[in-house]
């Protein structure tokens, strides 16, 4: 299994500083030790339409002389919208966003079904827009299904024009029309029935279902299907003795279950990415801290994951 880092990590939205260019963050993940780079395409760092040519062979040869894999696109898709405009607009950034997956040589884009989207001019650091979260246990009334076929209907128009491209969409497993868990996505890619529309299952968005089995049979029910993770770097401290640890992650109230979630990819032959990503407000002391702080978040749930694989493959099969 290989590590990666996530450009939103370094975007400048949830710590005081600026953001970093993506030959920056290549840079960055090579310093800090990562195999790859995850390339979310949103600006100030990679919008598709801010990219030239001559800026895209540029990356591509940086990512190349440093070692570091561009193993993803990771797209703001939403396409579960009611207005046909907006559905619209959204599949024309999805053509520029797998265009620029192509000109970069990269054969995996993530997608959402539906993204809130992020307010990031009028506060101190970004925020989510609001959006409903829901509950694994909620009910489905027609106005959610009406959601969830346009979403469905919509990523097959993409994955049309992915495959034409030799590109791989990755549904990820978040909220709205998603509901907590892991069995909605898995059931939207069946729903879908495109050889090129896969899963990226992170655990995180289990929310309070931690327990080992679920996890794990989560990882079991998605299969080969499952061809990218991301985890937090937003909850990992050091303890006096140097070792790395996890708190409690705040958007769930509880540790996350890597170990079984690695445990699993690991007895079902993963061979993706886990990719790292800080995508909530840096704060210590009540005060938002500086990109210091997020290299130390990066650095530290990097050993944890890594620690965590070593034991996984340490153990007789």
């Amino acid at each position: 299994m290989k590590f990666a880092l996530l450009t939103v990590s370094y975007s400048g939205l949830f710590y005081a500083g600026e953001a970093l260019s993506l030959e920056q963050q290549i840079h960055r993940a090579k310093a800090l030790g990562f195999d790859g780079l995850a390339i979310e395409t949103k600006r100030p760092i990679a919008s598709p339409i801010d990219l030239t040519a001559a800026d895209r062979d540029r990356i591509r040869d940086v990512a190349d002389a440093e070692g570091v894999t561009l193993c993803a696109i990771e797209s703001m898709s939403n396409f579960a919208s009611r207005y046909m405009e907006e559905r619209e607009n959204n599949l024309a950034m999805m053509r520029e966003v797998l265009h620029l997956a192509s000109d970069l040589g990269v054969d995996l884009v993530k997608i959402f079904a539906a993204w809130p989207g992020i307010v990031d001019d009028e506060e101190e650091t970004a925020s989510y827009a609001a959006y409903e979260r829901g509950s694994y246990f909620k009910q489905l009334y027609p106005a959610d299904l009406r959601r969830w076929r346009r979403a469905a209907e919509g990523i097959r128009e993409a994955a049309t024009w992915a495959e034409d491209l030799g590109i791989t969409l990755a549904l990820q497993n978040h909220a709205p029309v998603l509901r907590p868990g892991y069995e909605d996505a898995l059931e939207m890619m069946r729903e879908i029935d495109r050889p090129n529309v896969k899963l990226c299952i992170d655990v995180p968005l289990f929310d309070g279902r931690q327990d080992d089995e679920y996890v794990r049979k989560s990882v079991e029910d998605c299969g080969s299907d499952l061809v990218l993770t991301h985890f937090g770097a937003w909850n990992f401290s050091e303890s006096d003795k140097g070792e790395a640890f996890q708190e409690v992650a705040p958007n769930i109230a509880c540790r996350v279950n890597y170990e079984a979630f690695v445990a699993a990819l690991w007895e079902t032959g993963y061979t993706g990415y886990l990719v790292s990503e800080y995508c909530l407000p840096c704060i210590r002391n009540h005060r938002i801290s500086g990109i210091d702080e997020i290299d130390r978040a990066n650095e530290l749930s990097l050993r944890y994951m890594q620690e965590v694989v070593q034991k996984v493959a340490a153990v007789p099969a």
